[in-house]
């Protein structure tokens, strides 16, 4: 099945990144925040080429989607980046209080230098960047400790940059979701588009469940497919195209759409269990 490439930027993101560019000036910390499942396929490519020197705290959000063995990799892996990691499942408000402590560390660093310049000492600023839809605003509404902004499971719901503070040390820079220009790896945008970080409009609902289907045989969880659909993968020429096809013709009376629509439902909503996109490179390849 040939589709045009995964591409979506709204105007509102193109004008919300260069904001975003002009704001980071005034940052002192950023938090990026990743979705467990795909780490490499929701890191922002220009990210580190925009925020420099400053330090940043890396978050896998949706920890609760993902394997513990999974879990152990990516901290072993971001490590042996130099790296520091945080899990966090920012809807049930777990792993919140190490994100505050460490953001608030970089304050007191940030607060000695200006001491030393004779200036006064003044709250930590910082902002979480991510793709939309990883959990940006969930994050926000537990690290202030109230709904202060409008959590919803899509993409593109926050619109303004603005400055919210979280506590007599923290001050955060809520941004919407950001995601480049260019789509350039066409892999990485098909996994955005299967866990639901980048809006429906930019993607064909058929083709991105195939490509599912056919990602989750390669990673040997045809099970859980057998399982939801009563599926017997008997064929190791399976593809995900055929068992949308095969599916639909038996249960969905030939309705291919409601077969793909189910297919990413059930991923998206943990109902195939704890299933990772994204596996760590090789820890050899340091």
């Amino acid at each position: 099945m040939s589709a045009p490439p995964i591409q979506w930027y709204p105007g509102h993101i193109a004008k919300a990144e260069r904001q975003l560019k002009e704001q980071l000036k005034k940052v002192d910390v950023v938090l990026e925040i990743l979705d467990a499942r795909i780490p490499l396929a929701s890191h922002h490519p220009q990210i580190d080429n925009w925020i420099g020197t400053k330090p940043k705290i890396t978050i896998l959000n949706r920890e609760d989607m993902i394997s513990e063995g999974v879990k152990q990799s990516w901290l072993q892996w971001f490590q042996s980046q130099e790296k520091q990691l945080y899990f966090t499942n920012a809807k049930q408000g777990k792993g919140i209080k190490a994100i505050k402590d460490a953001a608030q560390k970089t304050g007191v660093a940030m607060n000695q230098r200006r001491r030393d310049r004779g200036m006064r000492p003044r709250p930590v600023r910082a902002v979480v960047i991510g793709f939309p839809n990883v959990g940006k605003s969930a994050l926000i509404n537990r690290l202030v400790g109230k709904k202060i902004v409008v959590s919803e499971r899509r993409a593109g719901v926050t619109r303004q940059l603005r400055w919210i503070k979280i506590s007599q040390e923290i001050e955060l820079l809520d941004a919407p979701g950001i995601i480049p220009w260019r789509l350039e790896n066409q892999q990485d945008a098909i996994k955005l588009a299967i866990c639901e970080d980048i809006g429906q409009a930019s993607y064909d609902n058929q083709v991105v469940a195939a490509a599912a289907v056919d990602l989750l045989i390669k990673l040997d969880c045809d099970k859980v497919l057998k399982s939801r659909f009563n599926y017997d993968f008997n064929s190791a020429e399976t593809t995900g195209e055929a068992f949308l096809q095969d599916v639909s013709d038996r249960s969905f009376k030939g309705d291919k759409e409601r077969v793909a629509r189910q297919v990413l439902y059930d991923f998206r909503t943990g109902n195939m269990g704890k299933v990772a996109l994204d596996l760590p490179p090789s820890l050899s390849h340091k």
